[in-house]
């Protein structure tokens, strides 16, 4: 999940005019201007197209691929995802939810105590819609739930709390802490249940060209405009100069060769490589080499953001529900390497266990897919459940690298085999005042000899 600000596409254009006794010839400067201005108008239009083509790519794969059905509630095993940065911490079941006018999917949500829960509900651009949990329901947080379509005329039964979705598609993931009972977070993540009260029209999973993270689509991301746009309304308000922008672009690529083929260079070379970099330099807040973003799961005007969040760890939540911190560098500046050794150390006074009412972790991903690194200990994270030991004045030091540091407690060690840079995410479950409010961030990673 990476932030904020705006992204500029720089072109020096030389612009020409001929002479005219009738009109003087515009400085050469007005031209570059308007041309670097049209040319940042595509690159805006393509970031934000992005955004739905990068959900529009994991619902294909989930269709695909991973034994989605619509309607029906996968009960993951514990490990058992497949997406950009995974929570670790929490056993996932999940669904792609249709509702119609006629027919809305009912949620039975068991009674869970001492432990975080949250069944999160997003659309088709990756913002989150809706929670179902203690924080959202505090009078009740278990029971029936019918998420209707806004508008749908469906009569539903007394005890059932009705939630109205603004599309007619939604992305659910239901977490349950996993927590010192493994057995008993299955248990209840299984109770989760899906019921319908009809039969919904469900129109076909939407089709656009597959891509990877290494090669992203260039102007023929335009070609699947309609289909990204028509299939999936943008609840944020504001976005319709950018939507036209899209449409206009698919219409000039699709009739202009010549056109086509520089707005493709444009992309590769200008667009795609400064949208990457911001990723590390839109990070929002940065402290002690960590960043925390900006905005994170609901995204406003900020659709660059929301693009940045798809691409590098899809399905984000809320800061009310987590706060995460990113890391791809130590205290140095020096990118993140598994050949290296370092060193996260958390005085007495600032244990991230006394800022979270839920839990906290450390998980290392790869800086190109951002999926968990294999290593033979099939140890993946570090959080409040591992076998940590503390120092003697209370201080709790983790260490990431390839082999176990000299000295280290085992339960401290994440293991980061191979020569590869990587990133770390810091989580942040049920975060205190001074974490929401930006007071906390975890310490600095260090490296060790």
């Amino acid at each position: 999940m990476r932030w904020p600000p705006a992204l500029v596409v720089p072109l020096l254009v030389a612009g020409l005019v001929a002479c005219s006794h009738k009109a003087p010839k515009p400085p050469p400067e007005n031209v570059n201007a308007e041309n670097v201005k049209a040319d940042q108008e595509v690159g805006d239009a393509y970031v934000y197209l992005l955004g739905r083509l990068l959900v529009l790519r994991q619902e294909q794969l989930d269709f695909q691929k991973e034994g989605f059905r619509w309607n029906e509630m996968l009960h993951r095993d514990v490990g058992g995802v497949s997406w950009a940065n995974p929570n670790l911490d929490v056993v996932y079941s999940e669904a792609w939810i249709a509702v119609d006018e006629r027919t809305c999917v009912v949620f039975s949500v068991p009674r869970i105590k001492g432990r975080y829960y949250t069944i999160q509900f997003l659309n088709g651009w990756g913002e989150t819609v809706e929670n179902i949990n203690e924080r959202s329901y505090p009078d009740r947080p278990a029971g029936r739930f019918g998420m209707c379509l806004k508008g749908a005329a469906v009569r539903l039964a007394p005890d059932i709390r009705r939630i109205d979705l603004p599309g007619r598609t939604a992305r659910v993931l239901a977490r349950v802490e996993l927590g010192k009972d493994r057995k008993q977070a299955v248990s209840l993540q299984h109770q989760i249940q899906i019921r319908m009260t009809g039969t919904p029209r469900v129109e076909p999973v939407p089709v656009t060209p597959m891509f990877s993270n290494t090669r992203l689509p260039g102007v023929e991301a335009f070609d699947s405009a309609a289909v990204a746009l028509d299939s999936e309304p943008d609840i944020n308000p504001g976005m319709e100069p950018l939507q036209a922008k899209v449409r206009q672009t698919a219409a000039t690529v699709a009739g202009d060769t010549a056109e086509r083929e520089r707005v493709d260079r444009l992309i590769r070379d200008k667009v795609i490589p400064q949208f990457m970099q911001s990723l590390a330099t839109d990070a929002g807040t940065i402290r002690n080499g960590w960043s925390r973003p900006g905005v994170i799961g609901t995204y406003g005007s900020d659709f660059k953001a929301r693009t940045r969040v798809n691409l590098a760890g899809i399905w984000a939540n809320k800061p009310e529900e987590a706060v995460y911190f990113r890391s791809d560098a130590d205290g140095a500046g020096n990118k993140l390497n598994g050949s290296n050794t370092y060193a996260i150390t958390f005085s007495r006074a600032e244990l991230p266990a006394s800022h979270v009412r839920y839990f906290w972790s450390v998980i290392a991903v790869d800086a190109v897919n951002f999926r968990v690194m294999e290593n033979p200990k099939k140890r993946y994270l570090l959080n409040k459940e591992s076998k940590l030991q503390y120092g003697s004045d209370g201080s709790l030091t983790l260490y990431l690298a390839p082999e176990k540091p000299a000295g280290a407690p085992d339960g401290n060690w994440l293991p980061t085999p191979g020569s590869q840079d990587y990133n770390l995410t810091f989580r942040t479950y049920g975060p205190d005042q001074a974490v929401a409010a930006g007071n906390w961030f975890p310490a600095p990673v260090t490296p060790r000899n």
